[in-house]
């Protein structure tokens, strides 16, 4: 099991190779981006995804939100940018934690943003705090994700939000001959993945009420592809780089091969792209 010391140095390690084949210091965020009509570059698609989250979780001027799992600060800097809510977002990871207030300063957004170095599923935060719990690709890194659920319950106000968009299994007791899913989670350090429907299941038992569930899959290959893609390119150069640096981090050896094994569990149908919407 990954701790969460692992998760932090495994994103401390590679912000470097997500601003390098990413675009992180153009896009702020390291999510995929969901494909729609009018949609030219995956910098666009990634916004995309952003505006989706917001509009869907119906956040306004007066709500106080919560990034749970914040990364660099691209979506809390967006929300602020087109709502007048006040969000906090929350890292495992210092060098995100350092980005994010940059990136605050930057924008002139310091007064409705603040960031702060957490976790999840054990917040400091007092009951009923939030409208809205925000969690984009994030929520798939808790080793538990009741405990992730069951915070989320208790900060949040009665009548709150949790919207999240992460990837799941398309079934929890699936075939997957080659091991794509286990060799993709770990190039990314995560536990597991678990189905939509059971994460709807638990969300249920601790007292949220499914509002939406939406299935993004077909709109983020384009996305997928584009990990491939890198990954083929960055093949030749990170075994290199391996050869020559045989201390290289465990947390960066093998991170090229996560955009391959993404893409060939995709083609082979072994997960999903999908948000849901519940409400306490």
């Amino acid at each position: 099991m990954f701790t969460k010391r692992d998760v932090a140095d495994y994103y401390n390690v590679t912000q470097l190779h997500y601003e390098n084949w990413w675009g992180l210091k153009k896009n702020y965020s390291l999510h995929y981006g969901i494909w729609e009509d009018g949609i030219k570059t995956a910098g666009q698609a990634i916004v995309n995804t952003n505006r989706i989250m917001m509009e869907l979780s119906g956040i306004t001027d007066t709500d106080t939100v919560l990034d749970a799992g914040c990364g660099v600060g691209g979506a809390a800097i967006y929300i602020s940018t087109h709502k007048n809510a006040h969000v906090t977002g929350i890292t495992l990871s210092e060098k995100q934690l350092a980005f994010a207030n940059q990136l605050a300063k930057e924008k002139n957004a310091a007064d409705k943003v603040s960031f702060h170095l957490m976790d999840y599923t054990q917040t400091s935060f007092a009951d009923e705090s939030f409208d809205v719990v925000w969690a984009c690709e994030s929520m798939t890194h808790a080793a538990d994700k009741q405990a992730f659920i069951k915070e989320a319950y208790r900060i949040l106000k009665k009548g709150g939000r949790l919207i999240v968009c992460d990837f799941f299994l398309k079934a929890d007791a699936q075939e997957d001959k080659r091991s794509w899913i286990k060799k993709w989670m770990h190039t990314w350090f995560v536990d597991d993945l678990i189905s939509c429907k059971l994460f709807t299941e638990q969300l249920g038992s601790k007292g949220f009420h499914i509002i939406q569930q939406l299935d993004y899959t077909s709109q983020i290959h384009k996305t997928a592809k584009k990990l491939y893609f890198a990954s083929l390119l960055g093949a030749i150069p990170a075994e290199l780089y391996n050869l020559f640096h045989p201390g290289v981090s465990k947390y960066s050896k093998n991170h090229y091969k996560c955009g391959y094994y993404q893409y060939k569990a995709l083609k082979d149908d072994l997960w999903r792209y999908q948000l849901v919407l519940a409400e306490k």
